[in-house]
């Protein structure tokens, strides 16, 4: 047990190690973020001009709902990281820096081309992306489950048979 004036060890080279592709994750999806904000332009003649739902939400929620989201791609993305391994973290790292680099660009097709059939077809693109990267993480960060005591068919499990 350690004492209450013992100061923590500064983090070895196994502990940074290992946080690293949480690390990459965040800065990732920071860059990502911040590439794709500069293109948005909500208060121009053009998006103005746009026939909008009556239910769209005030622009200040856009920024409330996007910081949470960002959030949890870079959680998800450092933990798949942090869980694969070899060829499957290669592929998995491909996978979410395209992802990155389509959520990014859909705002310069949609502000900066001005044009929402450019946006409906980065929409598509990442869909694709989006359905690829769960399979990815899915296949990549499955692990077994854990028993917790070894059972004996019939002893603390159902009968094998009926």
């Amino acid at each position: 047990m350690r004492s209450i004036d013992e100061r923590p060890q500064p983090f070895g080279r196994d502990e940074w190690k290992s946080r690293a592709p949480a690390a990459a994750a965040a800065a990732a999806v920071a860059a990502a973020a911040v590439v794709g904000s500069r293109a948005v332009d909500a208060d121009s003649a053009w998006y103005k001009t746009l026939d909008k739902p009556d239910w769209q939400p005030p622009s200040w929620a856009f920024g409330a709902v996007w910081t949470p989201l960002y959030a949890s791609i870079a959680w998800a993305a450092g933990r798949g990281l942090g869980r694969a391994r070899g060829v499957e973290r290669t592929r998995l790292a491909a996978g979410v820096g395209t992802n990155l680099v389509l959520n990014a660009a859909w705002n310069h097709l949609f502000f900066r081309c001005r044009s929402p059939r450019a946006g409906l077809a980065g929409t598509a693109l990442l869909d694709v992306s989006n359905a690829h990267l769960i399979r990815r993480m899915a296949t990549s960060t499955a692990r077994p489950p854990r028993r917790s005591f070894r059972t004996r068919p019939g002893v603390c499990s159902p009968p094998l048979s009926t």
